[in-house]
């Protein structure tokens, strides 16, 4: 399946930051069924005791991304209800994602398949953060065309679908003491922006400040949005956010959640 930029696939609807406390300031056992393996059934019988991974929660001991500047198929899996993240195939399970982030519609994108097993990027610190969740009914498999690029130290974002550009503009990102991450990551969500009117739309990404652990309150997510001072592009002076011009955040609000976003 293709994802489609359309408002239905895009999001279940636009959170507002209020209520995400400012989140970017300055920013059965029938007949003939498969039998279920032992492992599988014990996550899904202690599912509810484990941490939803969000943008909020820490996972010290998940898996990194084993290859943070790689690029990907381009799978993405929308989690269509909790769904068992494991340290590997088959291994413990260390937390659930839930199946909305932010008031939107949780997809992930796939780094890595093993047989029925799919590695996906989490949106949780630390940053890499990775797991392992097993197909079946709680995931839907598609594909998103889009890949969005930013050099950090060049101060420019790409946008790319089938690997072809199709954006291109210079950008703000992190100063020298408050840098933007580095390593690949995904759009998370979509908020209107209702407190501080900065930009109409954030686009938190799966990936935080490695220098604050909260902005105004929230947990230090990491995102793109616009600025209404044009001086900031081809400027290092954010708090760790990627600035973009309003014609960039007009295409970027239109691509699919889960799309990946190297920061490089």
């Amino acid at each position: 399946m293709r994802l489609r930029t359309t408002s239905t696939r895009r999001r279940a609807r636009v959170a507002t930051a209020a209520t995400l406390g400012a989140l970017c300031l300055g920013l059965a056992g029938c007949s003939g069924a498969s039998p279920i393996e032992p492992a599988t059934a014990m996550a899904r019988a202690d599912l509810g005791m484990e941490a939803a991974s969000t943008t909020f929660a820490d996972f010290p001991k998940a898996p990194l991304d084993p290859a943070p500047n790689a690029e990907t198929e381009g799978v993405v899996l929308r989690v269509k209800q909790d769904v068992a993240v494991h340290v590997a195939p088959g291994g413990p399970v260390f937390a659930k994602l839930p199946a909305t982030q932010l008031e939107n519609p949780t997809w992930v994108p796939v780094i890595a398949e093993r047989g029925p097993w799919l590695q996906v990027l989490l949106p949780s610190r630390p940053n890499g953060s990775t797991g392992w969740v097993r197909t079946g009914g709680e995931v839907e498999r598609a594909r998103s065309p889009y890949v969005v690029d930013v050099d950090i130290d060049a101060r420019r974002l790409v946008v790319r679908k089938d690997g072809a550009p199709i954006g291109e503009w210079t950008v703000g990102v992190g100063a020298p003491n408050t840098q933007t991450p580095r390593g690949r990551t995904f759009i998370m969500a979509a908020i209107e922006e209702t407190v501080t009117h900065f930009s109409p739309i954030i686009l938190p990404l799966g990936t935080h400040s490695e220098t604050f652990s909260t902005y105004g309150g929230g947990p230090g997510t990491v995102a793109l949005h616009g600025w209404p001072d044009p001086s900031v592009f081809g400027q290092a002076g954010s708090d760790g956010c990627v600035r973009v011009p309003d014609d960039a955040l007009r295409l970027l609000m239109t691509l699919p959640l889960g799309a990946i976003v190297h920061l490089r």
